[in-house]
């Protein structure tokens, strides 16, 4: 395990705006506070949403396209640099009317309502290659 300590230096609630990508509007948010690390919760509704499934054995994301409207029942992630650009780490579970759950790595989505509860840490966070998963994890 690696882990180390975080300091948060202030806490942003935002209103996502209808029609927006959904991961790119928190990452506009992370870049409008100039967070380069954060932690965030969020609800809502969104349609159009692409999910990305990690395959561990095939060591590659797996998309999963729903081209309906579904409720943001929870979501949850992280900003940090990747690339050299702030990243939204983003995982929600999405209902459907019959209270059918969905859930994974959310990539986008288009926003129809959504709110958003942000923390931005004190240092930032970086991404970089994890040899045994292929995934980019935290420096």
């Amino acid at each position: 395990m690696d882990y180390r300590a975080v300091e948060t230096t202030d806490e942003y609630v935002a209103r996502l705006s209808t029609g927006a990508d959904w991961r790119a509007e928190i990452e506009a948010l992370a870049e409008e506070v100039e967070a380069d690390a954060g932690w965030f919760t969020a609800l809502g509704s969104v349609r159009d949403a692409e999910m990305w499934f990690y395959d561990q054995e095939k060591k590659e994301y797996e998309p999963v396209y729903f081209d309906e409207h579904l409720e943001v029942a929870a979501c949850v992630g992280n900003v940090s640099i990747l690339d050299g650009e702030r990243f939204a780490h983003t995982h929600a579970v999405l209902s459907r009317p019959d209270g059918t759950a969905l859930a994974g790595h959310l990539d986008s989505a288009e926003v129809f309502a959504g709110e958003v509860h942000f923390r931005k840490f004190a240092e930032p966070l970086e991404r970089a290659h994890h040899e045994p998963t292929d995934l980019d994890l935290w420096l």
